[in-house]
């Protein structure tokens, strides 16, 4: 599984692989940060596909074309907002990636880049995030030989670091 789950550090927009995940809010129509930045680099077509979508409920995901983005996809998922660890935030952050995961194998897609889902804005702390976000991905690849790759895309040193550690805590390994 290890060999299969890439860390970059990077710029999620930038990368060449079918999806790449979107960190998006409720309405699915763009906001800050990982969001925004997916909608400005996917230009104009990507915010009129999502207004026909109704919104996308927390711990759930749906797709969309990519538009100018090298990734042909846009998997769309909705990460809890952190209030302290008392309102399923876990369960819910671990339900956004496998149901982006389900539309992955709808798709038959062979590689998938993900943000670090609620670490920004809605305040989830990243190491906890991470570990999550490990465990989720080592089950589906365990279990799913077809995706060829998993990249984490993390925007900063100090979100590569958390999941780089968890990693070599949950998976056992070092990324590649």
């Amino acid at each position: 599984m290890i060999d299969r789950l890439t860390l970059v550090r990077g710029d999620i927009t930038r990368q060449d692989v079918d999806a790449i995940v979107n960190a998006a809010n409720n309405s699915l129509l763009g906001g800050g940060g990982v969001d925004g930045a997916i909608h400005r680099a996917a230009g104009p077509e990507l915010l009129e596909e999502c207004r026909k979508l109704n919104g996308c409920r927390t711990g759930e995901a749906k797709s969309t074309r990519g538009y100018r983005l090298p990734a042909r996809w846009v998997i769309h998922t909705v990460g809890p907002v952190w209030h302290g660890g008392n309102s399923s935030e876990d369960e819910l952050l671990a339900s956004c990636y496998r149901s982006c995961f389900a539309l992955v194998e709808q798709h038959h897609l062979k590689t998938v880049a993900f943000p670090s889902i609620s670490t920004g804005a809605y305040g989830f702390p990243v190491e906890r995030a991470s570990k999550i976000a490990v465990r989720e991905i080592k089950n589906f690849l365990d279990r799913n030989d077809s995706v060829e790759r998993v990249s984490v895309v993390c925007f900063d040193q100090g979100t590569y670091d958390a999941y780089e550690n968890a990693i070599k805590e949950v998976a056992g390994g070092k990324s590649s």
